[in-house]
């Protein structure tokens, strides 16, 4: 259904990211920006804020009758819980309590991780840095698809499924592209998870258990939050492989919208992103920028030029140092 992409391979280039030649750049220019690099006090408040909220979900969809209790999965809970996903990544950043105590930003990773229902922030963690210091990098950066996901995913109908399936590529895709060797942290991630699993059944039943996961598995499928997915880093325009986003939803998202910011200061807090954006307006001003993930979305799939093929790649040289 829809025209095959003609695309065949990713975008390869031989020139390094721009972000850290532009963060260079930047700083030079505008130094106060290093006063943004603190932690985000607010931010430990509003997950707890957040986890209590779907604590109180669990307990009120348990008595619904089913059809409520998918109502409000999609409607509610897979928003809180992507929502929830990029907490998780502004904690990996360590802004939650800072560098100095990085075991803390981890297990409050972890308790974070609890209304989402699989464990997946202790691993996260050590992917996602890697996307940042080796963005795009062959059989580094596990954010680039496979070339599987680019082969077979290329009508119009295959990337609806394909965008739909999203949860489960990003689970499997470090398997394919680069298994790590399992740390104790990424064990007692699954040991917490799995016991709150088996406690909320325990108490309240099968419904707040479906409700938790199938909200997460929503709410990073076709939902409209899940269009940061695409909009990051996907070419929709040659020569540029990392976008930015500034609509309302970044009110739901810590401004993960704020992307070439956040890759250009990956150590800023997503809250202190529009800061940066108006300090140093002319480096981001004129770069190209979506308002609405949902059109993001749609012309992704109606677009027989994109694909999962839509990717910046490059083979990285020197000593590679993975999390």
């Amino acid at each position: 259904m829809g025209n095959r992409v003609a695309r065949q391979d990713y975008e390869w280039v031989y020139t390094d990211q721009p972000h850290a030649d532009r963060r260079k750049e930047i700083l030079a220019k505008y130094p106060e920006i290093k006063s943004l690099m603190t932690p985000d006090p607010r931010l430990k408040w509003i997950v707890c804020m957040m986890v209590a909220i779907q604590f109180l979900a669990f307990y009120l969809v348990k008595d619904l009758d089913w059809k409520w209790v998918l109502f409000w999965t999609y409607a509610f809970g897979s928003c809180i819980n992507h929502s929830m996903t990029l907490a998780i990544h502004e904690i990996s950043h360590n802004t939650a309590f800072g560098n100095n105590k990085a075991m803390w930003n981890r297990y409050f990773a972890m308790f974070a991780n609890l209304p989402i229902g699989l464990p997946y922030s202790a691993s996260f963690k050590r992917y996602h840095l890697d996307h940042h210091r080796y963005l795009g990098g062959d059989g580094v950066d596990v954010d680039i698809p496979t070339d599987f996901e680019g082969w077979f995913f290329c009508t119009r109908f295959r990337k609806f499924i394909w965008i739909i399936l999203q949860p489960l590529f990003y689970a499997i895709r470090p398997l394919c592209i680069n298994p790590k060797p399992i740390t104790q942290l990424e064990l007692a991630n699954v040991a917490i998870q799995l016991s709150f699993n088996v406690a909320l059944y325990w108490l309240w039943g099968a419904k707040p258990v479906i409700y938790m996961l199938a909200g997460s598995m929503l709410g990073m499928g076709l939902h409209p939050i899940s269009g940061h997915f695409i909009a990051e880093h996907y070419m929709f325009l040659k020569g540029h492989e990392t976008y930015s986003y500034y609509g309302s939803l970044n009110l739901l998202t810590f401004n993960v919208g704020y992307h070439n910011e956040h890759h250009d200061f990956p150590s800023i807090p997503g809250r202190r992103l529009p800061m940066v954006k108006k300090i140093a307006a002319e480096y981001y001003d004129d770069l190209p920028h979506y308002t609405s993930w949902i059109k993001v979305l749609y012309d992704f799939i109606m677009d027989d030029t994109l694909s999962p093929y839509s990717r910046v790649k490059r083979t990285l040289k020197g000593d590679i140092k993975q999390e």
